[in-house]
């Protein structure tokens, strides 16, 4: 549903993207990270057209995103970091502003409203304005925008920050629903526990480009664990051992005849895989232009 290949964005003497490429797939959820200067805000811009690329194809759903811009992005749905919504009409009426540019109308539009209200848990919320709406509530309320016509692509970009865990949980499942029902869903967010809860395929970028894609446990596969054995002894109490085969090194810890208290295994984790990484990834000049791509 959307090809990037070999996407590069210059400012000035700032690199910004350098070969950037990714893949989304329908039904698939892409959870996007990296840290500020990555890249990640450059590329969402121009997937939504707010900017062209200096090299490098866009495809959205069979359309070349670069040269049939408009007819592209007919099938995206976007939710942006920042909150876009018109704060002195009520949820309602912002939703039917949104149907409306998707080119929805009467019966359907309504029976696309209501679905929607339903989903993120805005029912009761409709007949209420905007800017009288808790922070969490907005946010409910800016993706019910980018889903209220069913596009078979959405774009959320941090769609949780700031929100109150009853946010959170109303807007993950909206996510989940929306990949089940066959929308191809590319998620970026530094909250890295909510890609385990979405199930979600990762894609990591670092100066410009994406250094690796792919499931968590293919990623985290040949990461070490950590094995976390106490004992009774005040002199050494914890003892912190790296590991790749936790079985065998507790059984040649035992046979030095140390007797533990307990044991613990720490496998690898969507944290430990970001710090391997960025520890293993060739820095290059050229930050964001914002500060923040």
């Amino acid at each position: 549903m959307l090809i990037a290949e070999g996407l590069t964005k210059r400012y000035g003497t700032r690199r910004t993207l350098d070969g950037f490429g990714l893949e989304v797939a329908p039904g698939e959820i892409v959870g996007l990270i990296g840290h500020n200067g990555a890249g990640k805000t450059t590329f969402v811009e121009i997937v939504t057209g707010l900017v062209r690329p200096d090299a490098g194809r866009l495809r959205i759903g069979g359309h070349d995103a670069l040269r049939a811009g408009r007819a592209a992005r007919r099938l995206l749905g976007v939710a942006p970091q920042e909150l876009a919504l018109y704060q002195r009409v009520t949820v309602g009426e912002n939703l039917r502003l949104f149907a409306g540019l998707a080119g929805l109308r009467g019966r359907r539009r309504d029976t696309e409203i209501d679905r929607v209200l339903d989903e993120l848990r805005l029912t009761a919320l409709a007949d209420r304005l905007v800017g009288t709406l808790s922070g969490g509530q907005r946010r409910r309320a800016q993706v019910a925008t980018a889903m209220v016509a069913s596009p078979p692509l959405l774009l959320l970009d941090e769609v949780t920050a700031g929100a109150d865990p009853e946010s959170r949980s109303a807007l993950l499942t909206a996510v989940r629903t929306r990949a089940e029902a066959g929308a191809a869903i590319l998620y970026t967010t530094h909250y890295l526990p909510e890609l385990v809860d979405l199930d979600a395929t990762l894609a990591l970028a670092r100066a410009g480009r994406v250094i690796a894609r792919g499931t968590q446990s293919e990623l985290t596969r040949q990461l070490p664990g950590e094995l976390r054995v106490a004992f009774a002894d005040p002199a050494e109490p914890e003892l912190r051992l790296p590991t790749t085969n936790p079985g065998a090194d507790l059984a040649t810890l035992l046979a030095s005849g140390r007797t533990p208290v307990s044991v613990e295994v720490h496998h690898p984790s969507l944290d430990d895989l970001y710090r391997s990484l960025e520890a293993a990834a060739p820095r290059k000049d050229g930050a964001s232009h914002d500060g923040t791509a």
